[in-house]
């Protein structure tokens, strides 16, 4: 009797726990963004931003990371399901401010309805911005990458970041705050808030892509390769 070869991609979680892990974080970031966006920030009676534009560009450098590691088609799936993942959560927040509570605790419901009854326009506004951002970074970062030939990481990480930039901060500014701030101040947000995202993500967001990348090609895909 022959001995069938045992399939040595069965058992291999070297290339698929990284994924998994990058993608918990990813989703994870974008949920985290949009219930801080609820609390807007004022410096100096000046500058506005909302407290999600801390947290938002670490979503950025994750997914110039998938694009990087795992290419354009897997860091969309990606960006698909963070999409669901965003409806799932207005879903369940807005039952829970549809659900009664005891009348002790009335000032708990109220904060908390205060919040997530802000959310669903948060995250409208968060998931037109999310698509056109994200999609279009991933897109022009896999299309500088090939133009460079794979070379100067940081010039595909800012370059695309520029733009889904733009696409991002706009649409989710007019549709979150139109109403609740002045044109002024709508104005003042989206300039803030696009300064602010690139410049963590020249700061801190390409540094941590550069080494996590870098990480990944050096320890867990060389362990894969070494395995087949």
């Amino acid at each position: 009797m022959n001995k069938v070869a045992e399939n040595p991609f069965k058992n291999r979680t070297s290339g698929t726990m990284p994924l998994i892990v990058v993608t918990a974080l990813f989703v994870t970031l974008y949920l985290v963004s949009n219930v801080m966006a609820v609390k807007v920030i004022g410096l100096f009676d000046f500058f506005y931003f909302d407290a999600g534009t801390i947290t938002f560009p670490f979503a950025y450098m994750l997914g110039d990371v998938l694009t990087e590691i795992w290419g354009y088609r897997t860091a969309r799936n990606v960006i698909w399901i963070t999409l669901v993942c965003n409806i799932l959560m207005v879903i369940c927040t807005q039952v829970g401010v549809w659900l009664p509570s005891p009348d002790y605790l009335d000032t708990t419901a109220e904060s908390y309805n205060t919040i997530f009854s802000y959310v669903p326009r948060i995250v409208i506004g968060s998931l037109v911005g999310f698509l056109l951002g994200e999609l279009s970074n991933a897109w022009l970062m896999e299309r500088i990458k090939r133009a460079t030939k794979g070379q100067f990481l940081w010039v595909r990480t800012i370059g695309s970041s520029m733009v889904g930039y733009l696409f991002d901060t706009i649409p989710f500014v007019l549709i979150a705050f139109v109403g609740t701030l002045t044109v002024r101040d709508l104005l003042m947000m989206i300039a803030f808030q696009y300064v602010m995202k690139l410049g963590i993500e020249v700061l801190f967001g390409t540094p941590m892509a550069y080494a996590t990348i870098a990480w990944l090609k050096r320890t867990v895909f060389k362990q894969s390769d070494s395995d087949e």
